[in-house]
């Protein structure tokens, strides 16, 4: 019976969140989906499974909008699905329901539902305008949605590869204080905006996968189909230049510790 379950708080919703987050998640996202979450804990026995399917679903009925040049209807279903989304994760934790597999569908639904979605917003704009700019643009979004998480696990096992290998950090109680230099005054504004960020459980990145995707699916529809283009382009650019920043500091990582062993190299491309 549901009066059986136990009972949830509002703070115990919000200690499921991430740690640090993408700026739309914190800000646009997770205010509603805390209070789902609660909802859903409380008066439900949905599973986190469930939640992702009825996400992937709503995805699908964004897609449709978009492909019907309905581009409001399809931006408001893409925002529920991606909250939704949001929602599954944060039961996972509250209840300790979590599965391998669930991670799974997430990631894979994940996938779907923007591949779906560039194809649907690229078939509407086409069959209504008869642009071919827009077929190119549907391509784009999807292969760069694609590479991005293809890209971010494959720089996660280096790096934990090339971490093996290192020796034990020395205690920094057995050494003096660092001070400060002149030539380290960008180096600590930066680390000091990074923990303010923090702070607030913003990620550094101005924009990562997530606000790629609210730009295209969410800003631009609801902006209307003349911003579909300039917006998604600038999108695009930019989780590119993202991307090779990620790419670059990857590299330095590598080259300051050194090339990891034949076998590592060998695990890593395995």
């Amino acid at each position: 019976m549901l009066g059986s379950m136990r009972t949830y708080s509002l703070d115990d919703v919000y200690a499921t969140r991430k740690r640090r987050d993408s700026w739309w998640t914190v800000y646009l996202v997770d205010p509603v989906a805390c209070r789902v979450a609660l909802v859903v804990a409380n008066h439900t026995r949905i599973t986190p499974n469930a939640l992702t399917v009825s996400s992937l679903v709503l995805g699908m009925v964004s897609a449709v909008c978009f492909a019907l040049n309905e581009l409001a209807a399809g931006a408001a279903m893409f925002y529920l699905s991606f909250m939704i989304d949001c929602v599954d994760g944060k039961i996972a934790r509250l209840k300790g329901t979590g599965t391998p597999f669930g991670l799974w569908l997430d990631y894979v639904g994940d996938r779907v539902r923007v591949v779906f979605c560039a194809v649907g917003l690229a078939y509407g704009q086409y069959v209504l305008t008869g642009n071919v700019e827009f077929i190119v643009l549907g391509a784009v979004l999807a292969v760069l949605d694609l590479f991005r998480y293809v890209n971010a696990p494959q720089m996660k096992r280096v790096k934990e590869t090339i971490r093996e290998g290192l020796p034990p950090k020395p205690d920094p109680a057995e050494f003096p204080v660092d001070r400060p230099r002149p030539g380290r005054r960008n180096r600590t504004f930066g680390r000091r905006l990074n923990r303010a960020l923090a702070r607030r459980r913003v990620r550094s990145h101005l924009i990562s996968g997530i606000e790629f995707h609210a730009a295209v699916f969410v800003v631009a529809p609801l902006i209307g189909a003349v911003a579909l283009i300039p917006i998604s382009a600038a999108a695009s650019v930019l989780l590119l230049v993202n991307e090779i920043f990620l790419v670059y500091r990857m590299w330095l990582f590598a080259r300051k510790h050194g090339a990891p062993s034949q076998e590592s190299r060998e695990h890593v491309l395995v």
